[in-house]
């Protein structure tokens, strides 16, 4: 593997962007198609990364007050904020745990080349990393796509904590979603890097394909 002059990998593939666009099943289908290691950020997300927050409070204290926080009142964590500050929290988070991620990636070792899935992968937090920008790509969902998968996805539909007022702490959520996916496309503009709008016209096996082509160089 090649290492990049900050010391982590600098061949590894990034999807991130916003929730419910597709980033995992793309991922996943990359890594069948073309025999590469997938990472799935939620996955250790729940669990690597929550152990870790709560041994080390003191360098990963959004983290862990965010679990504290769901343990002990999860109103406060989704019907008392606003969705703004939900979503700056949020950012913080994902800030706070990207040094996880990249533990994570060094410690894969499959000899295979990766691919990193994750709405915690924001742009300006991949870019510095990148050997070239095609190394990214962002899928965020339309507007119209979104009502679609609340719709049809059951883990979309609800917040999944025992909360005062359901129907507010899922709008709060809906909402602080779409700020964070505004931010990604103007983060990845920003920086260069392509952001692919999910509207649902490709089925998932075309959005991969789409992906694979952005990711050509690296998948000969």
């Amino acid at each position: 593997m090649r290492w990049g002059p900050s010391g982590e990998l600098s061949t590894v593939l990034w999807i991130g962007g916003a929730q419910w666009s597709g980033k995992s099943t793309v991922a996943w289908l990359l890594s069948r198609r073309f025999g590469l290691t997938a990472y799935h950020y939620d996955f250790h997300d729940a669990r690597g990364h929550y152990d870790r927050a709560l041994a080390r409070a003191g360098r990963y204290p959004h983290r862990h007050a965010w679990q504290t926080l769901q343990a002990h009142d999860p109103d406060t964590t989704w019907v008392r904020p606003s969705p703004g500050e939900m979503a700056e929290h949020t950012k913080h988070g994902h800030v706070e745990r990207f040094g996880m991620v990249l533990d994570d990636l060094r410690a894969l070792s499959s000899g295979r080349p990766l691919v990193a899935e994750g709405w915690g992968l924001r742009p300006e937090l991949v870019a510095p990393l990148l050997a070239d920008p095609r190394q990214a790509v962002f899928l965020v969902p339309t507007e119209a796509f979104r009502q679609r998968q609340l719709r049809e996805l059951p883990r979309a539909a609800t917040i999944s904590v025992a909360v005062s007022d359901p129907e507010r702490a899922q709008a709060n959520r809906l909402e602080r979603d779409r700020l964070l996916a505004e931010d990604v496309v103007d983060r990845a503009r920003e920086h260069g890097l392509r952001v692919v709008e999910v509207d649902g016209r490709l089925s998932v096996g075309g959005l991969t394909t789409v992906v694979a082509d952005h990711f050509s160089p690296w998948l000969d």
